[in-house]
């Protein structure tokens, strides 16, 4: 079993920061991309940034300049580093896997449970 787990949301005012942390455990062969995507409420889920086990990049235009993704290979864990928060940055964040648990079968996408993030104006 493949499991999830954030940590970091909160509330903070406009302009502060956050840092979000995932960490996966479970019978893992690899995770490739692993990333971070929100929704606010009335809207759907949409990209925020990912990042592949060779450390390449993504991130959506919204968040480009302000946010951060890193990942810890060996710790099986990616983190967001959200800098200048704004208002509309307000939504559940999810941390997101493709994670490969047999070498046998294609690899799954698996969400973590979500953690807030409120920013106030």
């Amino acid at each position: 079993q493949v499991q999830l787990v954030e940590s970091g949301g909160g509330l903070v005012q406009a302009g502060g920061s956050l840092r979000l942390s995932c960490a996966a455990s479970g019978s893992i062969l690899s995770i490739n991309p692993m990333g971070w995507y929100r929704q606010a409420p009335g809207k759907q889920r949409e990209l925020v940034a990912t990042i592949t086990s060779d450390g390449v990049t993504n991130y959506a235009d919204a968040v480009k300049g302000r946010f951060t993704i890193s990942r810890d290979n060996a710790k099986r864990t990616v983190y967001l580093q959200m800098n200048s928060l704004k208002p509309e940055d307000t939504a559940v964040y999810y941390c997101h896997g493709t994670v490969k648990t047999t070498t046998f079968l294609p690899p799954s996408n698996y969400w973590g449970q979500g953690t807030q993030v409120t920013v106030s104006s």
